[in-house]
């Protein structure tokens, strides 16, 4: 009797190219210094140069596909991530403040969507990389294939005959989670296992919430 293949989110495989992680955090970057001054987190260039800079060290340190478990790699992983929230929860908690006290917002409304939406995307981005460098340990935990308890669960692990054999998340299928999560305010198609992600998901939908709430609320009340 043949036993039934592994599938690949279950066994070793090639890690993810580094670039993809690179192009997200630069984007991530790029929207951030695209906010106005007073949405800006300490100097203007602070969080933005050391987030580059970090980056900058990772690739050169591990430039290629990402499978090498070294705890630095880890760790500088989780900082760079950590910055990149940072930058935005204190962006966030200035736009909520502002919208409160009502005072720094007298511009038009495409102006606050503008900021709102910017403040947005930056937060699905940056718990979209919690969730990818979490998920079974990170990246290289997950292509070595030596953790097998999932803290997310996707549908494909539920119901594999609905995909190839090779499929295992990526980083898109984690910004997927995190942009439904922010939409939805709610897991949608993939649940947390774990109560660490579960914290994850409930601080994310918090701030959406608030976001998006207060920033359409005022823009109404602007264009009234």
């Amino acid at each position: 009797m043949t036993a039934a293949p592994v599938p690949a989110w279950r066994r070793r495989t090639a890690g993810e190219p580094r670039w993809h992680v690179t192009v997200v955090v630069l984007v991530a970057v790029a929207l951030q210094l695209a906010l106005p001054d007073r949405l800006g987190v300490g100097p203007r260039l602070l969080l933005p140069g050391l987030e580059l800079a970090l980056l900058a060290a990772l690739v050169v340190a591990d430039p290629g596909r990402m499978e090498r478990t070294h705890p630095g790699l880890r760790y500088g992983g989780l900082v760079l991530v950590g910055l990149v929230t940072l930058a935005n929860a204190g962006s966030a908690a200035l736009l909520v403040r502002q919208l409160l006290e009502a005072r720094g917002l007298s511009g038009s409304a495409g102006a606050l969507l503008a900021s709102g939406s910017t403040v947005y995307l930056t937060n699905v981005i940056a718990f979209g990389l919690w969730y990818w460098d979490t998920d079974r340990g990170g990246p290289a935990r997950r292509a070595a294939g030596d953790r097998q308890h999932p803290d997310l669960l996707f549908p494909q692990m539920t119901s594999p005959d609905l995909a190839p054999l090779h499929w295992e998340p990526l980083l898109v299928d984690y910004l997927y989670v995190s942009l439904t999560n922010a939409t939805a305010f709610s897991p949608t198609d993939t649940l947390p296992l774990t109560r660490w992600v579960k914290l994850l998901m409930a601080v994310q939908s918090a701030v959406a919430l608030a976001t998006v709430a207060l920033v359409i609320a005022r823009s109404v009340n602007i264009l009234r």
